[in-house]
């Protein structure tokens, strides 16, 4: 069977970019129900290739063909959701609205909720439920999983899995491209380089890839060494010059120097652990905390006294919801909690958003009060807390400003006076930076900010909070480096299953019922250890918590625990049923048509494009019944199952 043609391909494409070219002759296809992933260092050029694939950016050179009528969706990093609804939202597009709120359901949301005053994870579910309801031909996904729980995380993936369209995905997130690829682009050196496996296979490739050119760069240099001290002992024995040699030389050494270029600059991360803290970091008797909820316009008054908009303390409540909707007089995060944290301990904290994973760590540090039990903190503590919210970096400020908040041109750095240019290198930040904006930084240079400040510091305990976002995987392998060679003691909450599996001695869950458990070792150890302990959890976001669809078979994935299943096909799976039927009654009669235009005897001759398009006609409409066959049969027997 002859392969089918790619979606989209890119042949030899360039883009300038600035003094030196971004893309210099990059090549890309993206086959039909391919799940390939697009990998590649912070500022690579991955958003700008992803809209290059979909013609929002036109190249400066080179060429992109498409298949005909081939539909395409696109999840940005930064999602923008506008309408009264997010079901107008979700609708405002090619998608009919029945399929919109299917969608919106499955990835947990209210149709009728409101598009103000949404957290960043419902944001996120929100531009994928679009997506998904629009049922392009490729789904194009720029950082899906920031912002996700890691019950959405895997809601996602399954619905990725079992998706008939093609994807093309830039993520950092390795257990999700681990899962859901079978082919990696790898963008470097302003080239494209791809393996037709999935992302598992990508590091020993890249490691081996990444090897052979220095060693052929290695065998450049020699030769250039070589050459050039033949070429001046040469001159020496000899009146005229050899021109012919020179100009090799020179090209060998014009190739080396481009070579050189490309070569990626190292992220230089370090962390002084500071004075020794006490042998007892924290110890924890019997804490419990939560909030009382006090209904007052669109305020909530939580138990610590302080008030805000309850959109903003409960992501999952609009205005519109804490005016009409009952709220409980209390919500407890967690109870009974009882542990210690020793020195040099690497704890993780997991849970679904909303579950009360930054108020666990505020009330380890002391920062709030537990409503029942006590909080003891040890001896020569100084910690850094590294916040999600990245409260403290004011979009008109400059990369200076914040590096150096006391103003002048020089940086503490552990102990250590550093001009602030320098130490702004280290973090790949060029001297151009310094004075830009910080509205103009990526999510991932914004994330390395919040580094090189938390860094500057000596700290015995090292705080967290979600550390992943935005950050490329070089970087984030950096990190890790760093982390495991750390000293002091380390608290980690993060959505980043392999983040927590590679660096977390022992892991609190949080389900957002008000149960917390311990678990030795990271998210694979309490995986296997606390079955069914974060299925179907109720966190006021939605977040992690499947509705409809086949949005239960994330749950399912969190935990082997058997599942209840469900009397009939959901909404979605129905109506996708009765379009098949009409396809399958209909698709005869086209074929029919079109091959009675063929059996015409003269019609080529007589018009040779008429023959060539009847044929096409008749090839796509026998494989769209032939498609609409085995999906209506799915459909059926997963009908049928559900029924028995």
């Amino acid at each position: 069977m002859a392969a089918r043609p790619p979606l989209v391909a890119l042949k030899d494409v360039r883009l300038q970019d600035g003094p030196r070219p971004l893309f210099d002759g990059v090549d890309l296809a993206v086959e039909p129900r391919s799940r390939a992933a697009l990998v590649g260092r912070n500022g690579a050029g991955k958003s700008t290739l992803m809209k290059v694939v979909m013609g929002l950016i036109e190249p400066d050179s080179g060429d992109r063909s498409v298949q005909s009528a081939t539909r395409f969706a696109y999840v940005p990093q930064e999602p923008v959701i506008i309408g009264a609804t997010l079901l107008d939202y979700a609708s405002s597009g090619e998608a009919e609205p029945w399929t919109a709120e299917a969608w919106l359901t499955t990835f947990g949301l209210d149709p009728a909720k409101s598009t103000q005053g949404l957290s960043g994870g419902e944001t996120r579910r929100a531009a994928l439920a679009k997506a998904f309801a629009e049922e392009p031909d490729l789904l194009l996904l720029d950082e899906p999983t920031n912002h996700l729980d890691i019950l959405a995380i895997e809601l996602l993936e399954n619905e990725l899995i079992s998706a008939r369209f093609a994807l093309l995905v830039v993520s950092h997130d390795r257990a999700f491209l681990n899962r859901v690829t079978d082919t990696v682009h790898w963008l470097e050196g302003r080239r494209v380089r791809t393996l037709n496996k999935g992302f598992v296979e990508f590091d020993d490739w890249a490691a081996k890839t990444l090897e052979e050119e220095a060693e052929s760069l290695r065998r450049l240099t020699k030769t250039i060494e070589r050459e050039t001290e033949t070429f001046y002992r040469s001159i020496t024995a000899r009146r005229s010059r050899n021109e012919g040699r020179a100009r090799a030389l020179q090209a060998m050494r014009a190739e080396r120097a481009e070579k050189m270029k490309d070569v990626p600059r190292e992220l230089s991360l370090g962390v002084d652990s500071g004075a020794t803290s006490g042998k007892l970091v924290a110890e924890i008797k019997g804490v419990s905390k939560g909030f009382d909820t006090v209904a007052s316009g669109e305020w909530r008054v939580a138990s610590d006294g302080s008030a805000a908009p309850a959109a903003e303390q409960d992501p999952s409540l609009s205005p519109l919801a804490t005016r009409h909707s009952p709220l409980p007089a209390r919500r407890t995060l967690f109870k009974n909690l009882t542990t210690r944290i020793m020195r040099g301990d690497r704890l993780g904290i997991v849970g679904p958003n909303g579950a009360g994973k930054t108020t666990l760590v505020k009330t380890l540090l002391g920062e709030l009060p537990p409503d029942e039990g006590t909080v003891r903190l040890g001896a020569n503590l100084e910690p850094v807390y590294l916040d999600q919210s990245r409260e403290g970096l004011k979009s008109d400020m400059t990369l200076w400003d914040a590096l150096t908040p006391g103003g002048g041109d020089s940086i503490l750095v552990r102990g250590v006076s550093k001009h602030v240019a320098a130490y702004a290198k280290e973090f790949l930040f060029s001297e151009a930076q310094l004075r830009q904006p910080i509205s103009t930084l990526s999510g991932g240079e914004r994330n390395r900010l919040l580094l090189a400040r938390a860094l500057a510091k000596p700290a015995n305990l090292l705080v967290l909070d979600e550390p992943t976002n935005d950050l490329d995987m070089d970087t984030l392998d950096k990190l890790e480096e760093l982390l495991e060679g750390y000293d002091g003691t380390l608290i980690l909450v993060s959505h980043d299953r392999d983040f927590i599996d590679r660096l977390a001695t022992s892991t609190l869950a949080l389900n957002g019922r008000g149960d917390i458990v311990e678990t030795p070792g990271g998210w694979t150890d309490f995986l296997r250890q606390n079955p069914g302990f974060l299925q179907n959890s109720p966190s006021p976001s939605g977040e992690g918590r499947p509705r409809s669809g086949r949005a239960g078979a994330a749950a399912e994935t969190a935990s082997p625990a058997p599942q209840k299943k469900t009397a009939k096909l959901s909404y979605k799976d129905a109506r996708r049923l009765e379009e098949l039927e009409k396809l399958i009654e209909t698709l005869p009669a086209t074929i029919a048509r079109h091959d009675a235009a063929l059996s015409d005897p003269d019609l080529y001759a007589r018009d040779p494009k008429a023959f060539d398009a009847a044929m096409k006609a008749a090839e796509k409409a026998r494989a769209e019944l032939e498609s609409a066959e085995m999906e209506w049969l799915e459909l059926e027997e997963k009908k049928a199952a559900l029924a028995g």
